[in-house]
């Protein structure tokens, strides 16, 4: 089946979940939860499929990797949905003009909801549930390197929904895994009424490039962590070991360590031992150096690469006046997170810093839609227009404006 008949099936489908009620939307997700568990034998095996064919690096094959625990998750996901109230329907605002028009603007989704992603099969579920429970179609685009993972799981949460009395033909798989599918997918614009990438900064700025459907901008993370003067070390190292290597491959992981001079001084060495334990690359600035000759020379590009590995670099600076306008400058837009006891210097910090998600005392690692408590997410925006940071329900609908006259004429 072409990107195009995928697209408009899913297109004419729109209506078997738009108009669902929140009911039926909890029991197919409930349904679909169970029935990732119950399946879970099936999803494994082809999931072991992929990864038998896979060469593209550990720090991949981690994001592709599925195991037991890992389908409870997408499974947990789809069940906190169930106790999140729907959006659609919502009342914004409500008013009348001077000449009796009563207005509502009101939540709807979007529609048909396109998702182009690599090799993450829990994004699979994620986006069902989410489009599910917002009420909109989903077109998936995966990579070939997950096919066999993303058919098994959208094959049994179809059938999920079946069981609930829904039809199931508003999810939708693209099977066209070629460039040119992902490329004719992208510009399907009369068909998805908004794209979302999720995937490595390639794919983003391609997608970014070449799409003419509206694209909601999912980025990478070159996120920081700032080590203010006032830190505590003893919350400061297990903050950092955290952010850097509770799991390297993800978007939220800390990629650049920002320090105060007076407080490098004192605990750089400490800091780069413990980080070394855990296995990690350090490479840092001449200043960093100067103090830690454990170092490695960071190269300029350093301070605005995100490795999605067991490296991080250094970054001293002399305060908080320095430290912000470093961050801004080299950050993705992401995470950032300051490890101080100085509240002033946190809430300027917490104000200045122009990234999606920001942080006083805490890992950047929780920059993610189940630690919010929305349930699955979306993604993580990093663009200011219509969704920043985790994109939960909300950020799956738009809205409209309903007009109740009694006659009135324009004059």
């Amino acid at each position: 089946m072409t990107v195009s008949e995928t697209c408009r099936i899913a297109k004419a489908n729109v209506q078997a979940i738009a108009h669902s009620s929140e009911e039926c939307k909890n029991r197919m997700l409930l349904l679909a939860a169970d029935a990732l568990t119950a399946h879970s034998r099936e999803i494994l095996a082809a999931n072991a499929k992929d990864l038998s064919h896979f060469s593209r690096g550990e720090q991949l094959r981690d994001r592709l990797l599925l195991n037991d625990e890992r389908i409870a998750a997408m499974a947990e996901g789809l069940r906190q949905l169930c106790g999140l109230s729907c959006p659609v329907g919502e009342v914004i605002e409500q008013f009348t003009l001077k000449n009796g028009l009563n207005i509502e603007r009101v939540r709807v989704p979007f529609g048909v909801v396109g998702i182009i992603y690599e090799a993450r099969p829990n994004v699979t579920a994620d986006a069902i549930g989410l489009c599910i429970k917002s009420g909109n179609a989903v077109v998936l685009r995966g990579s070939k390197d997950a096919f066999f993972s993303n058919s098994a799981i959208v094959n049994v949460i179809k059938e999920a929904v079946r069981k609930a009395g829904v039809s199931a033909d508003f999810i939708q798989l693209i099977e066209d895994v070629s460039r040119e599918g992902a490329r004719e997918f992208m510009c399907a614009k009369s068909l998805i009424d908004v794209l979302i990438p999720r995937g490595s900064a390639s794919l983003i700025q391609s997608t970014l490039e070449n799409a003419t459907v509206p694209v909601i901008q999912t980025g990478s993370g070159n996120c920081h962590i700032y080590l203010e003067q006032s830190a505590e070390i003893q919350k400061a190292i297990p903050i950092l070991i955290n952010a850097k290597t509770q799991r390297t491959s993800v978007c939220n992981a800390a990629e650049s360590l920002v320090i105060d001079q007076t407080f490098a001084e004192k605990y750089l060495p400490e800091i780069v031992s413990r980080l070394q334990s855990c296995g990690v690359e350090v490479v840092g600035d001449d200043r960093a150096r100067k103090i830690c000759n454990e170092i490695i020379p960071a190269e300029e590009e350093d301070f605005d690469r995100e490795y999605l590995a067991l490296k991080i670099s250094i970054k001293i600076v002399n305060g908080i006046d320095e430290a912000i306008p470093f961050i801004n400058l080299h950050s993705t837009g992401h995470s950032e997170s300051i490890i101080t006891e100085h509240r002033e210097h946190a809430e300027r910090f917490l104000r200045e810093i122009d990234s999606a998600c920001v942080y006083w005392n805490a890992s950047t690692r929780f920059t993610d839609g189940f630690e919010f408590g929305f349930g699955a997410e979306m993604g993580i925006s990093t663009q200011k227009l219509h969704a920043r940071g985790p994109m939960g329900l909300r950020e799956l609908t738009t809205y409209k404006f309903l007009v109740r006259g009694s006659g009135q004429i324009r004059k």
